[in-house]
């Protein structure tokens, strides 16, 4: 891990099912393709898709992590099974909790524990990702705060590029702003990434950016790069596979 601060990505759904889960996951193999940690934290208590890519239990989530101050990060951190050839790697912590906990976890209160869980994440990973819904909780708001850029995702339809434009309002409502749009599933005329549909729906076939084809590989490659400072490589240059492109991509 280097001596600089990680860089923090907030994925922020422009609408509901726009995809944030699946964005950050294909993300955060391709970083760990470059040999870097990430760790993938959940603010999206009410669809809780993260916790789909773990097996086993899931015991404490992130919800208990941020109603219980005793607890430590490491103890809600699954990590993410991939191959020997990938160098680096990835660990999440997802919310997955009863309808008690998730109404205790949205108070104010929870979300100063969540920001503080997010510092935690900085401080020992090289990458942090958020799993964000559309701006709306507390525990939302306390994430786009704390990130050092934030990604809207929209899916590629008339309903996206709306909800976009809402999107950028809401944050500006919240005190900051966005730092680039993704566009999935296809591509929206605003996007500065557009990742195209793939035939992996599956959350025990994700993440597929390592066997995809070269076209979903490279545009979540280019969104690695995009999110962690590198610039944004020519979608139409020629690819060689995820593996062995990443690293040209992302900036350290």
């Amino acid at each position: 891990m280097s001596e600089t601060r990680a860089n923090v990505t907030a994925f922020v759904g422009a609408t509901g099912g726009a995809g944030t889960t699946r964005t950050a996951v294909e993300v955060g193999a391709a970083l760990a393709a470059d040999g870097r940690e990430t760790a993938i934290l959940d603010a999206a208590f009410a669809t809780q898709g993260l916790a789909d890519h773990v097996e086993g239990r899931i015991d404490p989530d992130l919800t208990a992590l941020v109603v219980d101050d005793d607890r430590d990060l490491s103890t809600g951190l699954s990590e993410l099974g991939f191959s020997d050839a990938v160098a680096g790697r990835v660990a999440v912590c997802p919310a997955n909790a009863p309808f008690e906990r998730l109404a205790r976890a949205k108070r104010v209160e929870a979300a100063r524990r969540f920001e503080s869980l997010i510092a935690t994440a900085a401080a020992r990973f090289d990458h942090v990702l958020l799993d964000v819904p559309p701006i709306a909780a507390n525990q939302a708001v306390a994430a786009v705060n704390a990130a050092d850029r934030v990604a809207i995702v929209a899916p590629a339809s008339e309903r996206g590029t709306e909800a976009v434009q809402r999107c950028h309002e809401r944050l500006v409502d919240v005190g900051t702003e966005a730092s680039l749009v993704v566009s999935v599933r296809g591509d929206l005329e605003t996007a500065d990434v557009s990742v195209p549909e793939t035939d992996v729906t599956a959350a025990d076939s994700v993440p597929a950016c390592f066997d995809g084809d070269d076209a979903f590989a490279g545009a979540v490659g280019r969104l690695a790069a995009a999110v962690t400072g590198g610039e944004i490589a020519d979608p139409e240059a020629e690819r060689d596979g995820l593996l062995e492109s990443v690293g040209g991509l992302v900036g350290r």
